[in-house]
Order: C-alpha cells, then sequence, then structure tokens
C-alpha cells in the first residue's frame, strides 16, 4: 500500500514539473518528488513484525529492522533541505532579475 503512495507523489511531482510554467511550483514538484522516494525507501527496509534497531540486552540482534534505509533517507532529508533552500535563494535572485517567476516570460526578457 505504501508502494502505491509513494508512486502517486512521484507522478503527481513529475506531473506538477512538467505542466506549471511557475519555477516555484517546479520546485515544489522537486520536492513532492524526494519526499516520495524517500517514503519508497523507508517502505523497502520495513519488516513486519520486527523491532527498531535499537541494541538493548533483551532484544536479540536477529530481531532487527535493518538501519540502513532509515540512515540514508536521513542524511536524503538533510540534503533535499540543503537543495530547497538554495533552489528558494536562487529563486529570490532570479525574481529580483526578472521580475516575475513564469519561464514563459523570462525566456520573453531575456530575448529582447
Amino acid at each position: 500500500m505504501v508502494y502505491y503512495i509513494s508512486f502517486i507523489l512521484i507522478g503527481i511531482g513529475i506531473y506538477g514539473f512538467l505542466t506549471q510554467k511557475n519555477l516555484f511550483k517546479h520546485l515544489i514538484s522537486l520536492t513532492i518528488i524526494d519526499t516520495a522516494i524517500n517514503i519508497f525507501i523507508i517502505s523497502l527496509g520495513y519488516i513486519s513484525g520486527e523491532e527498531a534497531p535499537i541494541y538493548s540486552k533483551y532484544t536479540p540482534i536477529a530481531n532487527f529492522v535493518d538501519p540502513l534505509p532509515q540512515a540514508l533517507v536521513l542524511t536524503a532529508i538533510v540534503i533535499g533541505v540543503g537543495i530547497l533552500a538554495l533552489g528558494v535563494s536562487l529563486l529570490i535572485k532570479v525574481y529580483e532579475k526578472y521580475g516575475t517567476l513564469d519561464v514563459e516570460e523570462i525566456v520573453a526578457k531575456e530575448g529582447k
């Protein structure tokens, strides 16, 4: 079920990226795709009925869920936030230069 949700979110992100003309909406669409991929990776690492990967003397090691996807997604979240901040700062500079975030208007102004 979670796989379907992540695939639907990826589809929504791709649709938004391909159909919108506003650069801010492109950035939001890329963020949706990033979140969907993180959900998909976490769902791949989940094993039903297993324990969280926290070691204690009462939990045998064989009953742990694989912690590697969780670590990868945590790293991906941090990188995604950094890329989102960089993208917003670039959008601010584009808006200051052209006065708009519409791709067609930017291309028309650049062509003059």
